[in-house]
């Protein structure tokens, strides 16, 4: 099983692949979300709550993403938890949707393929 800790919701892709939502998803997007400037003391801090939830679900992987200043320190504190911290790998795909009034709109379909381990 892989532990969502992103803000979005797994794709169906991604739940058939293994991924499953944290029981506290909430608490995730928060400590996901910065509002303020955050220090390095924030970054860790968050960092290391997010470790251990991934670490009291029972996953032995994390699929992450978000802040690019906060993703390397999660990587390394998940990692330092047994953690597998992994990034999903989609494919963006046009898809041209013919509108009632005969209007054609272009929509972006992302794809999910897999996931890029980075330890």
């Amino acid at each position: 099983m892989i532990l969502n800790l992103t803000q979005h919701a797994a794709s169906p892709e991604q739940i058939e692949a293994g991924v499953i939502e944290p029981k506290n998803k909430e608490a995730v997007k928060s400590l996901l979300t910065f509002k303020t400037l955050p220090t390095v003391t924030d970054v860790a801090e968050r960092a290391g709550k997010l470790a251990i939830i991934a670490s009291e679900s029972g996953c032995k992987s994390a699929m992450i993403g978000g802040a690019p200043f906060l993703m390397g320190a999660l990587q390394e504190t998940l990692a330092g938890f047994g953690v597998n911290p992994v990034y999903a790998f989609s494919q963006r795909e046009s898809v041209d949707q013919t509108q009632a009034d005969g209007s054609v709109r272009k929509v972006a379909v992302f794809r999910h393929l897999g996931f890029v381990e980075v330890n």
